[in-house]
């Protein structure tokens, strides 16, 4: 049994900043996850991708923003169990709770913050002859690592955001682009149709409108694809196939617990602290929902900081917590580390 102050499901920035957030406080915190490690949607699926409405960061990695947010809570000495996903959970009489996995492992806590950003994610995959023995095989619906497709003929199919984005991006890393969209018209931001559209000018992409992909042809991995295209069958060679049609949320077992759920999102009071319809259970970042959300980064990190406040009370009940400014009280970690604040900010301070 794994025992902790604060049980957070979902190792997502949202997740990760409410540990910091709880070490403020002097709570222990573990974490749940069922990817093989931390950092949720940005790991998993766009590490590579620059992230621009981060406070502080112009513009920052995906994958360097989990990296960041993992030494800021180094010295907290948060716990993981990371590749098991979150299945039961039961509510003990003292209104404790102990969450089972998948894999059995059960974890004791007062306090259970749900960070599980969107839930599972299962790409929306193309209805094309197949298509599942090509995946791995030259077929991907993610883009982890662009190093992979340096020097390659790679199709990318979609009309939204991260088809653009990508075909963006991979212009100056693969050999050969090709967007591949059935309609003329797209779905994502004027000034990245625009680009794409200018990079089809200077020849860097390929794009194929009103098109879509029909056949895959490879003895064991993608050669070449069948691309329907105005009116006529053409047949491209190619090394990568990656359709980007968006991907279908799911909230797993958690949808199973008793909680309040509208349209795939967890109901919570936003005029407090996030919690929901059963006590000691809070949802953060964008799992949930109440009127005005936004589904941000930064609304996440202001959440988790409020759900924190609110757990300290339930674990020591009774006990006032005074609010201390890190530029003045610095942050001690568990492994009895201290990071001061700056002289020069304390006494302009006193």
């Amino acid at each position: 049994m794994i025992k902790t102050d604060i049980l957070i499901i979902g190792a997502g920035p949202t997740g990760l900043f409410a540990v910091f957030e709880a070490g403020l406080l002097k709570l222990k915190c573990h974490i749940i996850d069922a990817l093989p490690q931390p950092g949720g949607q940005l790991a998993e699926i766009y590490p590579k991708k620059p992230i621009y409405d981060i406070p502080g960061f112009p513009d920052v990695l995906a994958g360097d923003l989990v990296d960041n947010l993992m030494k800021q809570i180094e010295s907290f000495e948060p716990g993981f169990t990371l590749g098991e996903r979150a299945d039961t959970i039961e509510k003990l009489e003292d209104g404790s709770f102990i969450v089972t996995t998948n894999k059995g492992t059960k974890h004791h806590a007062p306090v259970v913050a749900i960070a599980g950003g969107l839930g599972s994610f299962e790409p929306r995959k193309p209805l094309i002859d197949r298509i599942d023995y090509y995946e791995e095989r030259g077929v991907n619906y993610f883009i982890k690592d662009p190093e992979v497709y340096r020097d390659k003929k790679v199709v990318i199919a979609g009309g939204g955001d991260s088809a653009l984005d990508w075909s963006i991006f991979l212009a100056d890393v693969a050999s050969e682009v090709t967007l591949v969209h059935r309609r003329n018209e797209f779905r994502g931001a004027l000034d990245s149709v625009e680009k794409v559209q200018e990079l089809k000018k200077l020849g860097k992409i390929n794009l194929m409108t009103p098109a879509e992909v029909t056949g895959l042809h490879g003895d064991h991995r993608l050669e070449m694809l069948t691309i329907e295209h105005d009116g006529n069958t053409v047949n491209l060679e190619t090394d990568h196939f990656i359709p980007l049609f968006g991907l279908s949320p799911k909230l797993g077992p958690i949808a199973d617990w008793g909680l309040e759920i509208e349209k795939n999102a967890i109901k919570v009071n936003n005029a407090l602290d996030y919690e929901t319809n059963i006590p000691g259970i809070f949802a953060i970042g964008d799992v949930n929902t109440y009127p005005g959300k936004l589904k941000l980064i930064l609304c996440g990190f202001h959440e988790a900081t409020l759900m924190c406040q609110s757990a300290y009370q339930i674990i020591n009940p009774g006990k006032k917590y005074v609010l201390k400014y890190t530029t003045v009280s610095g942050v001690d970690g568990f492994d009895g580390s201290r990071k001061e604040a700056p002289k020069a900010v304390i006494k302009a301070i006193d």
